[in-house]
Parts: structure tokens; C-alpha cells; sequence
């Protein structure tokens, strides 16, 4: 039987595909376990789907055992729980059975990445396919907006607490010195159910929570808005929630843009073939060969310890790090659009070369789109948007000066809001119809400190998320009266997009830096003032210390070689027209699939080449 074992390799198998729990490492798509895990969910889809209806039933069946098994208590007492039962499996069979495979599929992957904090995810899905229902029944305007109330609570509840939990409770005892312990109470309930030692007691972040919170949050609101109508069917509902290509870093995807695949079967045809093969590929070459070599060959040797070299330096180790967390990021949400194109869906695009950008609100709408559009539909609107402000938005300045309590100084508080007070008094007296602006200006604060929130409890978020909300403000004020604003000559168009890459680069020093507090490793075992510190400490070196010369210039460039190479040809294609781009995607779909087959396999063995013994996570995965 050895014979057998070194053809299958099923000690891999095993920890692929056991309940035992990992930390999720082994199963990122840069990983031989995700495309064996891929491979076999594709084949049991495909069984699933097949046009033999007592094969897809069969499976359907073995599917669904494990809920019946949950439900059969409920069966038994209850005649409203009989009808439940009746009521998520009505529809068509065959679309059923495919939701109910890949929700088992999705859970079970999130079960290998979080372990028990899968019940979090089955909790939330639940409750608010629950609330989905009730607002939409829901016979008063009154009842349906405590019941909206209640979701934008429970959801963010979730996001808080796991996220924002012992930030504020460190930050409490700093600040009025006590000695509050934290208790996690998830834990604590999770251990008196399934016994002791099956959670942690430490909080744990689990993946993807920022981004299955949001998608639950707009299903609600959109049909609280009546823009959806709720999901007849919990097993549609729940696969829109786990889909496991966007499950732990995204694209954000919206329920009216995503649910009506589920009801329909999407044909792929060798021009979505290609086209899926394409974006996967793109993205595995973005991800390995841009993003890791450089984070590990340049930009942490640099950032870290900004006092040792040249000013300059630090720039180039900057521009770097645009390149890299644009191919990481946008590698990865490739690689899920891709494979979610191969199962039969459709995710919309999630970046648009945002370093073409000819302004700050341009790369906004390039960059992170489903975050962009997200905050912007279920934030700034309701906030008042463009045209006037609400309680929510003085509510919200309200929560955001008491979140920067605690994290700053206050005398820095008073010199900030009392600046901005004074300046917004002397527009309200002097300037006509100026309180529609405050409002506005408001409300794109909110939305952009929001942002940064989002991506973490942290000082360095907070002004990274200002920063730009207040480069979108000056950008709509300069607009109205900018000289050269709608100007087509090439060197107005070159100006405008290198001063706004540049200024995107800028204010990522917050955004990179922040690694420092959490990484013993790259940030040298620093404290979280040290690390609070070191943007500080590379802006003085480029400002102060700059030094730049052409002896340096060189050795520099000879010491880093292939890291400048792969810098140059990256910024190149990315700013390559989008014509060009298709012209290859074109030459690619009409090849033969035999002749697509070798060059990917060409491509795939060279780009493992290049990978090394340090191997970055995705930087979303943290977020």
C-alpha cells in the first residue's frame, strides 16, 4: 500500500479536510490546500448540479442530514416549527441543494479558519435572516424601524466586541488608571455549553467578521428601504453570507446584487472560462511575485528602522509599499472573482486602476470599491450626504471625539475641533447658504474616520482616515476654483495623478506603521507609544534628513535590483490603457484550451520561483 499513499497524499487530505482546526494559514489562495479544497468543492458541486436528478438528490440528502438533525427536535413540538422547516425548502430542488452544498462547504471552511467562532457566524446569519422577515412584515413604520434599530445594534455589537473591546478597555485603564479586566463572555457561554476549554478565554478576532457584518447589515437595510424583498429560502440566504471565495477579505457583497444568481443557473462557457482563469492567475502573480517580494526583500527592512538610512529612502521604500498593498489586496479580491466566476456567480470588480486617479474622491471610487460604495449608501446618505446633516451626524462627531479621548492628548483635542470651530464660524457669518457645507463636510469626515475605524482601533487608522476625508474636502472646494481642473493637456493630467499617487503614498506611512504594534518581529518587540511614534520618526528623516545623492541613488538601486525591476514593471502595466490590457485577454480566450493549459502551467511554475522562505499573510486578512 505505500505505493498508494505516495500518489495520494492523504495525510494532507486529512488535515485538509478533518475537523481539526488551524490557525487558516494553509487555507489562503496562495496555498496547495485551498486549490485542493477548491478542486473538491468544485467536483461536489458539479454532483450536485448534475442534470441526473437522483444524483443531486442523493447529495442534497447527505447535505441536508445535518440539519435535520438540528431541526428534528423543533419538527416535533411545534406545528409553526414544522412550517419553518416546510418554508426553507421551498423552491426549486436542484438550486436548493446547490445553496445548501455550498453553505456547508463556506461554514465548514470558516470552521477550519476560526473554529467554534463559526456558532458567531450561524448566530448572525440566523438572527438577521429573522429580522429581514419581520421588518418586511412589519405593519407600522414605527415597528419596523425599532426593528432596524435593533439590527444596526446587534450587528455592530458583534464588530465592537471583537474587535474594539480591549482597546477601550486598555485605553479606560491608562487613562483613569483602574485595572478593569476584560471577560469574554462569548467564551464563557461557549465553555458552559460545550465545556471547559473549547474557547479561549483570550477575545480572538475572527476572519472576516468586518466583512459578513456588513453584508448582513445592508440585506436588512435595503429591505427596510424596500429595495429587496427578504430571501424565501434560509439556505439562499445563509450560502449569500458564506460564500467562501469573498467570506474573509471580501469583495463587500450586496444582497440585491448577489441573490438573484443563486436563483438562476449561470452557464459557463469557454469565454468565462478563460476570462475566470485569467483574473486567478493575475491575481496569484500580483499577490506572490509583486506584493511578497517586495514587502520581504525591501519595504520592512526600511520602514522599521527609517533612522538608518537616507530620507530618500524611506520614499522609495513608500512608493513600494503603494505597489505592494495594491497587488496584494487586489490580487486577492482577483482570485475570488475568478473563482466565484468558475462556480457559476458573478462578484463585481473591486478595483479600478486606482493609481490613475487625477484626484483624492477619483481614487476613492477606484479603490476598494464595495467599501467605497458601501459607506457611502448605509453611512454618508443617511448621515445627509451632500445636502444636509441629521442628528446622526452630530451624534456621530459626538462618539468619534470621545473614541479620540481615547487615544490622544486633550490638549491636541481642544487645538483641533476649537481650530475647526472657528473656522466654520467665521463661513457660517460670512459666507451665504455656508451651513449646507458644514453638514456636508461633516458628514464626509464622519465617513472617512469611519473608514479608518474600520480597519482597526488605532491611533494611526484615525488619522489616516482623516487625513484623507480632509484632502476630499479641500479637493471640493479647490475644484470650484481651480484654473487647470478640466484642462486635457497631458502635463496637467501627469501633474494631477503623480500629486495625487503621491499624496495616497503619504498618508499610508499611518496605515503601514501600524504593524508595528502588533508585530514583535517587525517592529522590534516596540511599545505602543514607540510604535505611535515611528510615522513621526520617518517623516523627520525624509524632511530633515533627506541627503539625497547619486552615489547613494546607485548603490541603493544595484543593492535592491530585482526589487526596482519588479517596481517598474509593475507601476507600468498598471498604468498601461485598459485597451492594451484586453488586447492580451483577448489573444488568451482564443487560444485552444490545451494551449491555455501550458501557458498557465508555465506561468504558475515560474511564479512559484519566486516565492521564498517568508511567506506574508494577505494584509485584509488582519482586518
Amino acid at each position: 500500500m505505500d505505493w498508494l499513499y505516495s500518489i495520494i497524499p492523504f495525510q494532507r487530505l486529512h488535515g485538509i479536510f478533518s475537523g481539526e482546526v488551524g490557525d487558516g494559514s494553509s487555507l489562503v489562495f496562495t496555498k496547495l490546500d485551498f486549490w485542493i479544497f477548491f478542486l473538491f468543492a468544485t467536483i461536489g458541486l458539479s454532483i450536485v448540479i448534475s442534470k441526473r436528478k437522483w444524483v443531486s438528490k442523493t447529495v442534497g440528502f447527505i447535505c441536508g442530514i445535518l440539519f435535520f438533525k438540528v431541526m428534528l427536535a423543533v419538527m416535533a413540538f411545534s406545528k409553526k416549527g414544522r412550517e419553518l422547516v416546510r418554508n426553507i425548502f421551498r423552491g426549486n430542488e436542484q438550486l436548493l441543494m446547490r445553496s445548501i452544498f455550498l453553505t456547508l462547504v463556506s461554514v465548514f471552511f470558516f470552521y477550519k479558519t476560526s473554529g467554534l467562532y463559526v456558532l458567531l457566524l450561524a448566530v448572525s446569519i440566523i438572527v438577521n435572516y429573522v429580522l429581514g422577515k419581520r421588518i418586511y412584515k412589519a405593519r407600522s413604520n414605527l415597528r419596523s424601524k425599532w426593528i432596524i434599530t435593533f439590527s444596526a445594534i446587534f450587528n455592530l455589537l458583534i464588530l465592537f466586541y471583537f474587535k474594539y473591546a480591549y482597546f477601550f478597555t486598555d485605553s479606560f485603564n491608562e487613562m483613569f488608571n483602574t485595572q478593569f479586566e476584560l471577560v469574554n463572555h462569548f467564551a464563557q457561554f461557549g465553555n458552559s455549553f460545550f465545556g471547559e476549554g473549547t474557547f479561549v478565554d483570550k477575545i480572538l478576532l475572527p476572519v472576516g467578521v468586518s466583512f459578513f457584518t456588513f453584508q448582513n447589515i445592508s440585506y436588512v437595510v435595503d429591505i427596510y428601504r424596500k429595495e429587496i424583498t427578504p430571501v424565501k429560502n434560509f439556505f439562499h440566504y445563509s450560502f449569500f453570507v458564506t460564500f467562501f471565495p469573498q467570506l474573509v477579505m471580501g469583495p463587500i457583497v450586496r444582497a440585491r446584487d448577489f441573490i438573484p444568481q443563486i436563483t438562476q443557473y449561470q452557464q459557463l462557457d469557454k469565454k468565462d472560462f478563460s476570462w475566470s482563469v485569467i483574473q486567478i492567475v493575475k491575481g496569484l502573480v500580483k499577490k506572490i511575485v509583486i506584493a511578497d517580494f517586495l514587502v520581504v526583500h525591501f519595504i520592512d527592512k526600511i520602514v522599521f528602522t527609517p533612522e538608518l538610512f537616507p530620507g530618500f529612502v524611506s520614499v522609495l521604500a513608500m512608493w513600494a509599499y503603494s505597489l505592494h498593498i495594491y497587488a496584494d489586496f487586489s490580487g486577492y479580491t482577483d482570485i475570488a472573482i475568478g473563482l466565484s466566476r468558475l462556480m457559476g456567480f458573478k462578484l463585481k470588480k473591486n478595483f479600478n486602476s486606482p493609481y490613475k486617479a487625477k484626484n483624492v474622491a477619483d481614487f476613492w471610487r477606484r479603490w476598494h470599491i464595495s467599501l467605497g460604495s458601501w459607506l457611502k449608501d448605509y453611512l454618508y446618505i443617511p448621515l445627509g450626504g451632500n445636502r444636509t446633516g441629521s442628528i446622526g451626524s452630530y451624534i456621530a462627531i459626538f462618539f468619534i471625539f470621545v473614541f479620540l479621548i481615547f487615544i490622544t492628548q486633550w490638549y491636541e483635542l481642544l487645538y483641533v475641533y476649537g481650530g475647526l470651530t472657528v473656522v466654520y464660524i467665521i463661513g457660517l457669518t460670512t459666507i451665504k447658504d455656508f451651513k449646507r457645507y458644514v453638514h456636508r463636510d461633516l458628514n464626509l469626515i464622519i465617513t472617512m474616520v469611519v473608514g479608518g475605524l474600520w480597519h482597526g482601533p488605532s491611533e494611526n487608522f484615525v488619522i489616516w482616515g482623516a487625513m484623507n476625508g480632509c484632502a476630499l474636502l479641500v479637493y471640493k472646494y479647490w475644484s470650484k476654483i481651480s484654473f487647470y481642473e478640466k484642462s486635457k493637456l497631458w502635463i496637467v493630467s501627469f501633474w494631477k495623478v503623480f500629486l495625487t499617487f503621491n499624496f495616497i503614498t503619504f498618508t499610508r506611512i499611518w496605515f503601514k506603521l501600524d504593524e508595528a504594534r502588533t508585530s514583535d518581529l517587525k517592529g522590534g518587540g516596540m511599545t505602543d507609544a514607540e510604535a505611535d511614534d515611528l510615522p513621526f520618526k520617518m517623516l523627520d528623516r525624509i524632511w530633515n534628513h533627506f541627503d539625497f545623492s547619486w552615489e547613494v541613488f546607485v548603490t541603493v538601486l544595484e543593492t535592491y535590483q530585482a526589487v526596482f525591476w519588479i517596481m517598474l514593471g509593475g507601476y507600468i502595466i498598471h498604468w498601461l490603457p485598459e485597451k492594451v490590457k484586453k488586447i492580451w485577454e483577448t489573444a488568451y480566450t482564443a487560444l485552444p484550451i490545451p494551449l491555455q493549459a501550458i501557458a498557465v502551467a508555465i506561468i504558475v511554475f515560474l511564479m512559484y520561483q519566486a516565492i521564498g522562505a517568508e511567506q506574508p499573510p494577505f494584509v485584509y486578512l488582519q482586518f
